[in-house]
Formats: structure tokens, sequence, C-alpha cells
């Protein structure tokens, strides 16, 4: 994929993500997402899944936001781009979650098709941290 075409494509995608995340409307984020789109989060925590076709992504997005009360922001870094469809994406985030500022950095591996976000596979660097940080709140 061209590094160009790679970039505009994450930069669409990023922002209406990023907008969604802040309480914007989903279709802006739901056009960018392929019919058979698949998300992949490790881990043990409460948006750790394998979620598959776009109203089981959408709903994940939505869970991540609700739990972070719509402070989930995303702060992009380096890019990677080979031949084919993938991108890689180093990504730190922050939102405030049961009351506390928290921070993390991921690497996301996306597959572009058409246009459209195929499939994303979200990597966090510190996995530990990762899963205390979108733990289930049991209280």
């Amino acid at each position: 994929m061209e590094r160009a075409a790679a970039l505009a494509m994450l930069d669409r995608w990023r922002a209406a993500q990023g907008a969604f995340y802040a309480g914007g409307p989903p279709e802006p984020l739901r056009a960018l997402l392929h019919h058979d789109a698949e998300w992949h989060v490790p881990g043990r925590n409460a948006i750790a899944g394998d979620y598959h076709g776009v109203e089981d992504v959408m709903a994940y997005f939505a869970r991540r936001r609700d739990m972070a009360a719509q402070t989930f922001r995303m702060h992009p870094g380096e890019v990677l781009v080979g031949d084919g469809e993938h991108v890689a994406a180093m990504t730190d985030g922050t939102a405030r979650i049961d009351g506390r500022e928290h921070r993390w950095s991921t690497l996301g591996l996306y597959r572009f098709s058409g246009g459209l976000l195929a499939a994303g596979w979200l990597l966090p660097l510190d996995p530990e941290a990762f899963d205390r940080i979108w733990a289930a709140d049991d209280g």
C-alpha cells in the first residue's frame, strides 16, 4: 500500500473513532467499517475479545467509550506501511476510568480493504497494566 494512501485512511479512521469516543454519532465510524469487519483485543479485561461483524465491532467501541465516560483519547505515534493492505501504528491512549487518569501504549495492526477497515488487532505494550486499566468495575 502506498504510504500516503495508508496515512490518509488511518487519519480518516482515527478522526471518526476519536469523535465517536468523545460522544459523537456512530454513523461516521460505522461507514468506515467493512461489512465483514473484525476486531481483536487480547487480555483478561472487560473489553478483551474477538469481535466479528459491524454490529459486534461497534458494540465493542461503545463499551470502551462508555467505560471511559467519553474521555478516551488516542495519541498517534509512528506508522509502518508495507506491501499489501496492512498498516501498523503505535498509539498511546488516555482515559479517565473510575475516577482515575490512565495512560497506556499499544501497537494497532490494521487491514484495510477497498478503503474500509476490515480488521484490527490491538497489542498492548504492557498487557498487565492494560488489563488493570480496562478491568470491569465489580463495585
